[in-house]
């Protein structure tokens, strides 16, 4: 099978591809000339503008489709792949009874402005997420979830106070690269308040976050679209359990 592939829309390999995005002008002949010549400049020929709809006075909503004929090399995408087991929730408990004999606490929160809880709650709360309880079902896991707008002095301050093996935090707003700057500023108050050693675990997640990013950002592991909790636990086990990365 060749690593060499092509888009598909009505045939195989025929490069056909589907964009949306807006344009800051009403909507007339002339914005829809100007979405095909945009997309024309990304690289499709022949491209068909396929929908417009004018949000507001003064933008415009495209859907525009058309042939792109990059290719792609499967051999050359990087992605962050799992690289431990996953656990159930009963095979957590156990490891971490056995092998840490104390509870394992995680402190979460959303910082900055953010005020988005839907993503730390699906992780963290009982009732979890797509059919998975959250990590508050975890009988060896003392979970503690801060909720919105935490700001970072005050996440830094709690998990000192909790003694925290892990904190995750949860970025959903984006504008003007918001949950990266935020990820910035929290990994390095962690850096300024502990020691290496001493530190938690910083797991970041977001809809929009970039998994290969973490060293980047100066945190431990991001998750991004379709984490569920058992994810983040197997992960969290790995790393200060069964690794035994931790010392009690």
């Amino acid at each position: 099978m060749s690593n060499i592939i092509r888009p598909y829309g009505d045939t195989t390999g025929d490069g056909m591809v589907q964009l949306s995005f807006t344009l800051p002008i009403p909507h007339d002949k002339r914005s829809e000339g100007a979405a095909a010549q945009l997309a024309g400049k990304m690289g499709l020929d022949p491209v068909m503008v396929v929908h417009a709809s004018q949000i507001g006075t003064s933008h415009t909503f495209f859907v525009v489709y058309g042939k792109a004929n990059h290719l792609v090399n499967l051999d050359d995408v990087n992605v962050v792949e799992r690289d431990y087991p996953l656990l159930t929730s009963k095979e957590v408990n156990s490891l971490v009874k056995e092998r840490l004999g104390r509870k394992l606490v995680v402190v979460g929160a959303c910082i900055g402005t953010d005020a988005h809880t839907v993503g730390i709650d699906a992780i963290l709360n009982i009732k979890g997420f797509a059919g998975e309880k959250g990590l508050e079902y975890y009988r060896e896991l003392k979970v503690l979830n801060l909720g919105a707008q935490v700001a970072v002095p005050d996440l830094v301050n709690r998990a000192i106070a909790e003694k925290a093996d892990a904190v995750l935090v949860s970025q959903v707003v984006t504008q003007r690269d918001a949950h990266l700057h935020n990820t910035r500023e929290l990994s390095a108050a962690f850096r300024e308040a502990l020691s290496p050693q001493d530190r938690p675990l910083l797991i970041i997640g977001g809809p929009r976050f970039d998994e290969t990013m973490a060293d980047e950002l100066g945190v431990d592991q991001i998750f991004s679209r379709g984490t569920t909790p058992a994810d983040v636990a197997s992960y969290i086990t790995h790393r200060l359990v069964s690794s035994k990365e931790l010392v009690s």
